[in-house]
């Protein structure tokens, strides 16, 4: 490690956080949190755990989703319905600071861990409730996967081309609002310093991605119009999209305003459409978007990728190289940075990118992905249980650990 990368103080650390957590969205919350230093307790059901373990299996036997959103974590595997798995969680909230949940609608309630009734059985304890629609409304009752929040709140509609609608790649309405949560949590816990007491913070995908969707909004609202969406480019502004090169690659770039249409102009060797009244501000360039592609596609064809880009960076135009995930893993700018890290998990060490925040100091702790359970024992040593006590919650099947096969053969 780098003489300058020594580690610091994490800046959670000493934090508590119990995750009763699924898929994406609260994981992506609480591995935000893990990364920055909390201690993360990730409270799994014994039979299978979190279903994302088991999407599929192409990361030495584990599932990319949850490598990806759970590393830095502690699992207990813990039998919620019994009412020794219940005494156990309670007694895990007492000494913890932070609990965030996205179980399906209604589950907390059916067990007898409602957000209001935690806050008044630990008044210490910040809630984090993440849910795909909110407590209240026609849709309250309806599960939420990404996709599906991405199409209720129009996402899918500014995305791909017209009569042709597509998701947004990554699990956007999912990672989104899990990162929402993280920075509630951060406010609410800074309100605790000065009230001594927790709250409840109530999170909606669906109100996540009406956010996210506040430019196309407002632009409707205000004119009537729903954009047809225009593949990789924007409505909003023109010309701005992709375009092939004489090599084979492909060049994005496109201009933010009048004097940077000027100098796109000039590069491409066009002047007489930077002196065209037709193309003065960018609301024209807009309704002519298809014949300013059309030249400036032209000059990309006679160009390869480097000299495209030299051209554009020398004229100040924004530009850069339409990658794919493959081309992004070999990226030289990643390299250059130091990206990337190796991080442990059950079948074998992986890599992966840093977390975007950098602090002045202080490494990412980018803890290990855990086995279903791996920490159960751990955990309840903790909280206080002696090993005859863990036996028993092991024999009654409260608790799981793979630990258990290991005592079990000898």
């Amino acid at each position: 490690m780098p003489a300058a990368a020594q580690p610091v103080a994490a800046p959670l650390a000493g934090l508590t956080v119990v995750g009763l957590e699924q898929a994406v969205s609260a994981p992506f919350c609480t591995r935000a949190l893990a990364d920055l230093g909390a201690r993360v307790v990730k409270v799994e059901q014994p039979d299978g755990g979190d279903f994302a373990r088991h999407y599929d299996a192409v990361v030495h036997g584990q599932a990319a989703h949850f490598v990806w959103v759970n590393r830095g974590k502690e699992s207990l595997a813990l039998d919620l319905k019994s009412a020794d798995g219940a005494a156990v969680l309670h007694r895990l909230l007492e000494r913890s600071d932070v609990f965030v949940c996205n179980l399906a609608p209604g589950a907390l309630g059916r067990l007898g861990l409602g957000a209001d009734e935690l806050v008044r059985r630990h008044p210490h304890l910040v809630v984090a409730e993440i849910s795909g629609y909110g407590a209240d409304g026609p849709l309250a009752h309806k599960r939420a996967y990404d996709l599906l929040v991405q199409a209720e709140s129009g996402v899918c509609a500014t995305t791909g081309r017209p009569g042709e609608p597509a998701k947004a790649g990554p699990p956007v309405a999912d990672a989104t609002t899990g990162l929402y949560a993280a920075f509630a949590i951060l406010a609410a816990l800074r309100e605790r310093e000065r009230t001594g007491r927790g709250t409840v913070v109530a999170l909606s995908m669906f109100d996540t991605m009406v956010e996210f969707m506040g430019y196309p909004l407002t632009f409707t609202r205000h004119t009537g119009i729903d954009q047809a969406p225009v593949g990789l480019g924007s409505p909003a502004v023109a010309p701005y999209g992709s375009y092939a090169t004489a090599d084979g690659q492909t060049a994005v770039l496109g201009t933010t305003n009048d004097a940077e249409w000027q100098r796109l102009c000039a590069i491409i060797g066009r002047p007489d459409l930077a002196a065209d009244p037709r193309y003065a501000g960018n609301a024209d360039r807009v309704v002519h978007r298809d014949e300013l592609d059309d030249a400036i596609a032209a000059w990309c064809a006679q160009h390869p990728l480097a000299d495209v880009q030299a051209a554009a960076d020398g004229a100040g135009i924004g530009n850069a190289r339409y990658n794919l995930p493959s081309e992004v893993l070999a990226h030289p700018h990643l390299a250059a940075r130091d990206r990337w890290r190796e991080v442990a998990t059950p079948g074998g060490p992986v890599i992966a990118a840093l977390p975007p925040p950098v602090f002045g100091g202080a490494v990412p702790a980018m803890g290990a992905v855990p086995a279903l359970g791996e920490h159960s024992d751990s955990v309840l040593g903790w909280l206080g249980y002696d090993p005859a006590a863990i036996a028993q919650l092991h024999a009654a099947g409260v608790i799981w650990s793979p630990n258990l096969v290991t005592r079990t053969v000898n």
